[in-house]
C-alpha cells in the first residue's frame, strides 16, 4: 500500500508567481506528522488546468496505482476544479479502493467518505437511501464550491486585464517592456545560444513566458522585413 502524493498549478497561477512551495510543505508536514515516506518518486506535479483529468503526470499517477493505495493532496482544487468529471472520478477511484486525502478538506477524504457508507450500509432502506443521498450532495457541494471558485476567479482576472487597460491606454498584446536595449539583447541571444535565457529573465526582470513572447515577436517583424 503505497501513499502518493499529487500537486498541481495553472497557468494562471504561475503568472500571479504562485508555485509548488505551499503544496510541497504542507504534504512534507503531512507526511512527518504520520510517519509516512516523502520522496520525489512519489511526488507527481501536473502545471495545467483541473478542468480536466487529461493531465501528464495524473495519467502516469493513475496507472501505477493499486488496490489500497493513498493519495495526498493539499486541497480538493489539486484533485479538480470541474463538478460532474470530478465526482465521476472521485467514486471510479474509492471503487478502486483507492484513498484519497485533501489536507484542508477532510470532511471529503475518503475514510470519512467510508464511514458514512458503511453507517448508511448498516441502515433500513429509507436511512440507507437518504445518507447515500447525502453523502453525494457532500461530495458535489464541495465540488461545485471549488468549480464556481475558479469562474468567479477567470471573471476577476477578466475584469481587470480591461480595467487596467482603460485606465492606462493600452492596447492588448501591447509590449510594454520590450526596450530597446532588450530588443538588442534578445537578437543577440537569439544569434548566440552561449548566451542563456535565464541571465536576460534576471537582466531584464521579465518572466520566462515574457521573454518567449518576444523573441517569438522579433523573429515574425524579422521575418516580414527580409
Amino acid at each position: 500500500m503505497a501513499h502518493y502524493y499529487y500537486e498541481r498549478i495553472s497557468t494562471k497561477e504561475e503568472r500571479n508567481k504562485q508555485s509548488y512551495a505551499r503544496q510541497d510543505n504542507a504534504l512534507k508536514a503531512y507526511a512527518e506528522a504520520n510517519n509516512l515516506r516523502y520522496a520525489e518518486r512519489y511526488v507527481y506535479r501536473d502545471d495545467c488546468s483541473g478542468a480536466t483529468f487529461n493531465r501528464p503526470e495524473w495519467m502516469e499517477l493513475e496507472e501505477n496505482l493499486d488496490s489500497g493505495d493513498t493519495i495526498i493532496f493539499k486541497d480538493i482544487s489539486r484533485f479538480t476544479r470541474e463538478c460532474q468529471n470530478g465526482f465521476d472520478k472521485y467514486m471510479q477511484l474509492m471503487d478502486r479502493n483507492i484513498d484519497l486525502i485533501f489536507l484542508d478538506n477532510p470532511t471529503i477524504s475518503t475514510p470519512y467518505i467510508k464511514n458514512l457508507t458503511n453507517i448508511a450500509n448498516a441502515q433500513d432502506l429509507v436511512a440507507k437511501t437518504a445518507l447515500e443521498s447525502t453523502i453525494k450532495l457532500l461530495l458535489i457541494v464541495e465540488l461545485d464550491r471549488v468549480e464556481q471558485e475558479r469562474k468567479i476567479f477567470i471573471e476577476r482576472v477578466k475584469q481587470g486585464i480591461a480595467a487596467s487597460s482603460k485606465v492606462q491606454g493600452r492596447k492588448a498584446g501591447q509590449f510594454d517592456k520590450l526596450t530597446e536595449k532588450l530588443t538588442d539583447d534578445i537578437k543577440e541571444y537569439i544569434n548566440n545560444r552561449d548566451i542563456k535565457a535565464v541571465d536576460l529573465m534576471r537582466k531584464h526582470k521579465i518572466s520566462r513566458n515574457t521573454l518567449k513572447k518576444y523573441i517569438k515577436h522579433i523573429k515574425e517583424k524579422e521575418a516580414k522585413e527580409n
